[in-house]
């Protein structure tokens, strides 16, 4: 879509001013720890693009809130390289980069939104190579530390903390199956069939390059097979949240040209973890 599109969807430039207005008419509040999810096309022509959103969002939550995102490793070695012929795993077991949290780039699956916040000053971003969160703010610190190396999406995660901290979750233009905090939900339930991965993956421990072994839900193709309670074609966290939202769960409005959702992500987990309990135990 080029800047003419967007402009014309949005109805001109947004501005810096004009997304903090509809982020407080939408019920963001100052103080607020938020996890966001952006797609920035939906928004319309975003002046000054990601750095106008990050600053329109602080200029929201103020200087005792937090901002998150979810990050993810975009170079990461496959999970299925363990399959490839021996010398090709071996070659790159010896020269392949360790996660690092200060320069490995986020996903650009998740878009533009992460690496630029990860990037922030004064930003911290999570140790777990595959499933690195990063945040900004008063409470960064403490949502980031120790992230656990086993279980990244369950207890003692950073989706946890925000939970535990009443935190909120934030969408902005991004379709609703984008709402990483519904794998925690997934970690969390206690439903048959679940499924898991394990993994290796490179990371700096004491600055030296160490190769280790990660156990999680399986987060790529899905903790679970949903395929018996969603509608066929449909995704099944767009269900989940599609069902929240007629239970009176979240809230609606536009930021920009951008239909968006702000929910509490206590009600979320709730919510999405009886969900899952129900329809996968019947």
């Amino acid at each position: 879509m080029n800047e003419m599109d967007l402009l014309k969807r949005s109805g001109g430039p947004v501005l810096r001013s004009r997304i903090s207005r509809d982020l407080t008419a939408l019920g963001l509040a100052d103080g607020d720890i938020v996890m966001f999810h952006t797609r920035m096309s939906a928004i319309g022509y975003v002046a000054g693009g990601p750095q106008t959103i990050i600053g329109a969002l602080h200029d929201v939550v103020g200087a005792r809130g937090t901002l998150m995102v979810t990050c993810g490793w975009n170079d990461a070695p496959p999970y299925d390289f363990a399959t490839w012929p021996q010398g090709w795993q071996s070659a790159l077991r010896a020269e392949h980069p360790a996660y690092d949290p200060g320069i490995s780039e986020a996903d650009h699956n998740n878009g533009r939104l992460p690496e630029a916040l990860r990037r922030w000053p004064g930003a911290v971003r999570s140790r777990h190579p595959d499933v690195s969160f990063a945040a900004l703010g008063a409470a960064a610190a403490e949502l980031m530390a120790d992230h656990p190396w086993d279980d990244p999406h369950g207890p003692n995660s950073p989706l946890a903390r925000l939970v535990a901290r009443g935190g909120r979750v934030l969408l902005i233009g991004a379709p609703l199956d984008t709402m990483t905090l519904l794998h925690h939900a997934e970690a969390l339930a206690k439903a048959p069939g679940k499924r898991f991965v394990d993994y290796e993956q490179p990371i700096l421990v004491q600055g030296q390059r160490v190769w280790r072994r990660f156990h999680d839900i399986d987060s790529e193709d899905g903790a679970f097979d949903y395929s018996a309670v969603v509608s066929e074609g449909q995704e099944p966290f767009e269900a989940i949240a599609w069902d929240m939202l007629a239970a009176g769960i979240g809230r609606q409005g536009t930021v920009g040209a951008a239909e968006s959702y702000l929910f509490e992500a206590a009600e979320v987990i709730d919510f999405a973890t009886a969900w899952i309990e129900y329809k996968l135990n019947r």
